[in-house]
């Protein structure tokens, strides 16, 4: 049993992250080891995933070189998270026992039924990507002899709905863009043939995603897309001050520790599970794009700035590319700012304009 500090906890999450002052050399390396980016098409600064990406690696990083692995499929696309090829075989033998295990929930049976009552559409689209693939779904058949229905924006949207399913069974796989169009194609083009039997699976992606995060609870709430637990991968600890048991991965342990600055996406893996950056940052945050513009305390796409090993911040900005500025709405410090503090900040976002070819707009500008 493990025994830290909440300082120690928080730069276990921070080294792992990458986000330390020891920067990695590439993407790949990047998308390795934090094995996922989620690929958000939101861009009030960047898109999300360019944003994890320039906060790792900075200068050297081009949103290109992200959209070139994708159309060429040395990094790929599962649910909305970018991933290394080589996880997606411990996904296959999960996508084989859709819609789950027995025994199935109310929900499960239900998308099976649905699925089974338009199996003619199914095997309309997989012919079609057979012979044409890839393709955007706008140019797949809607052959539904039984119409998705949803109390939301889903609401008969045949061939969305069908493809997220084909996707859960491992028959079609996301292949890249066509402009702002996702492309669709036959998994089998595309997955690797290895299939990681499904106990071996869940062990190492709880151990991937332990590695990944430095530290996490055993247990955690189910959320949409990636668990935030680890099960009992690596090893036992608990942090001073924070209630239960952790899991931390051993070899973080020990090592010497550098900060840096950083501005994150509000999606980044670091601040995304928000019950563990109130524990071990002590940081309050959410994303707040889907308020009310008047229920916002700190912004649509507020961005959380990390100074060392803390989140001490916010920073509210808005990329307006047509007038070629960087908007800086407010800094939200957490706690005042000293001035190596400020400096920092400033420098980072100095850097993210530039990157971004923008400038910095003068206080006042709109």
């Amino acid at each position: 049993m493990h025994t830290l500090s909440r300082t120690d906890a928080r730069r276990l999450a921070v080294r792992a992250q990458l986000l330390d002052a020891h920067r990695p050399t590439g993407m790949f390396e990047v998308v390795r080891q934090l094995t996922l980016v989620q690929n958000d098409p939101t861009a009030a600064v960047a898109p999300s995933a360019d944003l994890v990406l320039w906060g790792r690696l900075g200068f050297s990083y081009s949103p290109a070189q992200l959209r070139d692995a994708l159309d060429e499929q040395t990094l790929l696309e599962l649910h909305g998270f970018i991933r290394p090829p080589e996880d997606l075989a411990l996904y296959r033998a999960e996508m084989a026992d859709w819609p789950g295990r027995p025994p199935l929930r109310e929900w499960q049976e239900d998308l099976h039924d649905w699925v089974a009552a338009n199996n003619g559409c199914r095997l309309d689209i997989l012919a079609r990507l057979r012979a044409d693939g890839p393709l955007t779904a706008r140019e797949l058949p809607d052959t539904c002899v039984v119409p998705w229905r949803s109390s939301g924006w889903t609401n008969n949207r045949n061939v969305t709905k069908l493809i997220d399913l084909l996707v859960q069974r491992g028959e079609v796989a996301a292949a890249g863009r066509r402009g702002a169009d996702r492309l669709w194609d036959l998994a089998e083009r595309i997955y690797p043939d290895e299939v990681v039997p499904h106990e071996a699976a869940m062990r190492i992606r709880n151990e991937r995603r332990l590695r990944a995060l430095g530290i996490a609870r055993e247990r955690a709430p189910v959320c949409p897309g990636e668990p935030n637990d680890v099960g009992t991968a690596g090893a036992p600890a608990v942090v001073e001050g924070v209630k239960g048991r952790w899991r931390v991965d051993p070899e973080l342990l020990d090592q010497t520790f550098t900060g840096r600055t950083a501005l994150l996406s509000p999606l980044d893996r670091l601040v995304f599970d928000r019950t563990r950056i109130a524990e071990l940052f002590e940081y309050d945050y959410q994303l707040e794009m889907y308020k009310p513009a008047a229920k916002r305390r700190w912004g649509y796409w507020a961005m959380p700035i990390l100074y060392g090993d803390r989140l001490v911040g916010k920073l509210d900005a808005t990329a307006d590319r047509k007038a070629g500025l960087l908007h800086v709405h407010a800094i939200h410090q957490d706690a005042p700012f000293n001035r190596t503090m400020t400096a920092a900040v400033r420098r980072e976002i100095e850097d993210l304009a530039e990157w971004l070819r923008l400038t910095v707009a003068p206080a006042g500008a709109r």
